[in-house]
């Protein structure tokens, strides 16, 4: 589905997401090709939120990247990010983009580290060796002239080629991330209970796929549903987006510094020139505004 380019300033962002095929939608968020265009020279600034796992795969201007006080990475046009409870910031020139988020099922089938080995880190996916087994699509996007149904098909057949047999902990995984998205599920004891698995399973899959432990993961669901209800719709203001699990409004903003960096005044002063289309498109395709937020679809949907 393609989004309508949105101008912000003198930035241009075009966004298409595109819903994976039912064989690889338990792995995959989506597949997204975006294409920026900014000022000659320019590098406009912007902050991914937290978010799964993802790859991108960039022609063009390559983007400057960091996690405050963690990795940086510049020049890079195959960067890698493992799943985070931080704002990813960037300053990005005109690019082409395709980009492929990984549902933790997903982490847990084609990459080759734990996800908390990769939590918070950003990476040149070229050279490290959990993600170096991608590197081919590099030369197998982007190809000119730009076809996109093709290069949408070799992505596709890329995972497709890598997905020989289900993965030894699936249903574990998956009934986790199930319960995670159900707002009823506020605490640990709540996903012990709906999943049916002890703390220590929990933790020890969590750890392999998720990247967090439980805990935080629960805590980041409450902010990314809140951040959800605010951007879609401003005009409910911040008191009208706090998610209902959270017990009261400091608790809100407590979360709001741990996991973004800032408070909810400053955040919503800023502007998000590449971010907030994107979140848009999204949501205007799939119904949820977030990577964390992502339901898998049944193969009809």
């Amino acid at each position: 589905m393609t989004g309508e380019p949105t101008v912000s300033s003198d930035l241009v962002v075009d966004v298409r997401f595109f819903l994976a095929p039912p064989d690889l939608r338990q792995y995959i968020t989506a597949f997204c090709l975006i294409n920026f265009t900014a000022p000659a020279g320019a590098m406009i600034p912007d902050a991914l939120l937290p978010e799964w796992g993802n790859l991108r795969f960039f022609n063009g201007v390559a983007p400057d990247a960091w996690f405050e006080g963690g990795d940086r990475l510049s020049g890079s046009h195959f960067v890698a990010t493992g799943p985070s409870t931080a704002c990813v910031h960037f300053c990005q020139g005109t690019t082409r983009l395709w980009g492929v988020g990984l549902l933790p099922l997903g982490w847990a089938q084609f990459i080759r580290a734990p996800a908390a080995d990769m939590a918070n880190r950003l990476v040149d996916g070229t050279t490290h060796p959990a993600f170096a087994h991608f590197s081919p699509l590099l030369t197998q996007l982007h190809q000119q002239p730009h076809d996109i149904e093709a290069e949408l098909d070799r992505f596709v057949a890329f995972f497709r080629d890598r997905n020989r047999r289900a993965h030894r902990d699936q249903q574990r995984i998956e009934a986790i991330h199930a319960a995670m998205l159900d707002p009823e599920v506020a605490r640990v004891d709540d996903l012990c209970e709906r999943t049916g698995l002890g703390q220590r399973t929990i933790e020890r899959t969590a750890h392999a796929a998720f990247g967090f432990s439980p805990k935080v993961l629960l805590r980041r669901q409450r902010l990314m549903r809140s951040l959800a209800r605010f951007i879609l719709d401003p005009s409910r203001k911040w008191t009208g987006s706090i998610d209902e699990n959270y017990t009261d409004q400091p608790q809100f903003i407590r979360d709001f510094h741990d996991f973004i960096g800032m408070s909810p005044r400053e955040y919503a002063a800023m502007p998000h020139p590449m971010v907030i289309p994107f979140i848009k498109a999204r949501a205007q395709t799939f119904g949820d505004a977030l990577q964390t937020m992502h339901v898998v679809a049944e193969p009809d949907d």
